[in-house]
């Protein structure tokens, strides 16, 4: 046997030993890897029965907002930076890559996740956060990008709330498509009243945009040297809460009053909701909001339906054309302050009716999405937020 064979033997099967021992300490460590804990079960009561209650996951650090895959697994932003994919078993992955830089300091971080309307063959992603900006301040931004199996890329923003300013409360913000090419952002007025009456500027006001970003030319104040041509309807105080009507099309707004005044709007092009002119609450202090005049005033909107005292209004979701089904045609909200979510009964636009769940959690409900089969996905906000799943009750 040559010299350099007979040295090289040895140095090959040494080789081979220690990548055996590799594989095997890999498979052992993948099988010493926890799985998902059995998702726990529970009952909650509700008007129409029990309903079973499982949590999908937790440890999700106040989590903002959910996006439910076609293939089972869901999409989670947590408000301090980072964007997780959760397993139909509760498998929580690490913060994928490629989300952008948020402010994330009181009410600002990571905000609402959808799918685009086209996602099954762009795979295409919209995210809404709290944007740094120069010398400390923030702003609510949206951007858009593909998501991949490791995270994002091609990441565009589509839309930057302007002018930025100081502070780290209210920057709303949900992202809604209306099925005709356009997108709807809301937000909120930065603790700043007066800005959410000043139509040259972004704060305050539901935005109506392509999907691209750009501005259709059909916006009410398209054309105006005085006003911002993304605005569709302004005067909003802090909106955490926005669904489309599956029944009709109609966009239903939901927003933070001050204390009290929580209120519902049908946002119309053009329309004034009032902001702090007119509101049903009034300030933390107990004193009356400085600008107000009352609960009306021409020219501005009555909201369609408002709360004196605050839920504390966050995440919508619409469950209807389900007939027979115990909870067709509800509205679905989450209540931050109560701690309970909120479900209306409607008839067509009327609220009907309405019963508070989940009172036994005890739990902030951040954001709730309804799924294809009439289930009911929230996410309880806490440093060790859940995901779960409301199974409705039984049709009677």
């Amino acid at each position: 046997m040559p010299a350099t064979l007979a040295r090289t033997l040895p140095a090959l099967a040494l080789l081979l030993t220690l990548a055996g021992c590799q594989a095997r300490q890999n498979a052992t460590a993948d099988a010493a890897r926890p799985a998902p804990a059995a998702q726990a079960t529970s009952t909650a009561q509700s008007a129409a029965g029990q309903v079973r209650v499982t949590e999908i996951a937790r440890g999700l650090e106040h989590p903002w907002a959910v996006a439910l895959l076609p293939d089972g697994d869901f999409l989670v932003t947590e408000r301090p930076g980072r964007l997780r994919r959760v397993s139909a078993d509760g498998a929580v992955s690490s913060p994928l890559a490629g989300v952008p830089a948020v402010y994330a300091e009181g009410q600002g971080g990571l905000l609402d996740v959808v799918l685009a309307p086209d996602f099954a063959t762009s795979q295409r992603i919209y995210l809404s956060y709290a944007e740094p900006g120069p010398d400390g301040t923030a702003g609510t931004a949206v951007a858009r990008a593909t998501l991949t199996a490791d995270g994002l890329r091609d990441l565009q923003v589509i839309y930057r709330q302007e002018p930025k300013l100081h502070g780290d409360l209210h920057f709303g913000s949900r992202i809604v498509f209306d099925g005709q090419g356009h997108v709807f952002i809301s937000q909120g007025e930065r603790n700043d009243r007066p800005t959410a009456q000043k139509l040259d500027m972004l704060q305050g006001k539901l935005v109506r945009l392509h999907l691209d970003g750009s501005v259709p030319q059909d916006n009410p104040f398209v054309g105006r040297k005085d006003a911002r041509p993304e605005i569709w309807s302004y005067g909003h105080r802090n909106s955490q809460s926005l669904a489309l009507d599956p029944r009709t099309g109609t966009l239903w707004e939901g927003e933070h009053g001050p204390r009290g005044g929580d209120e519902l709007n049908l946002p119309q092009p053009g329309r004034n909701y009032g902001w702090p002119v007119i509101t049903h609450g009034i300030n933390y202090s107990g004193l009356k909001i400085p600008e107000s005049v009352g609960t009306s005033a021409p020219g501005m909107e009555p909201p369609h339906h408002v709360w004196l005292k605050s839920p504390g209004l966050s995440g919508m979701a619409f469950l209807t054309g389900r007939p027979g089904h115990p909870w067709n045609d509800s509205l679905f909200l989450g209540a931050l302050a109560e701690r309970n979510l909120i479900r209306l009964t409607l008839d067509g636009n009327r609220i009907a009716g309405e019963e508070r769940l989940l009172d036994e959690l005890g739990e902030r409900i951040r954001d709730v999405r309804v799924g294809p089969a009439g289930e009911v996905y929230v996410l309880t906000d806490a440093e060790d937020g859940r995901l779960l799943r409301l199974d409705p009750p039984q049709a009677r």
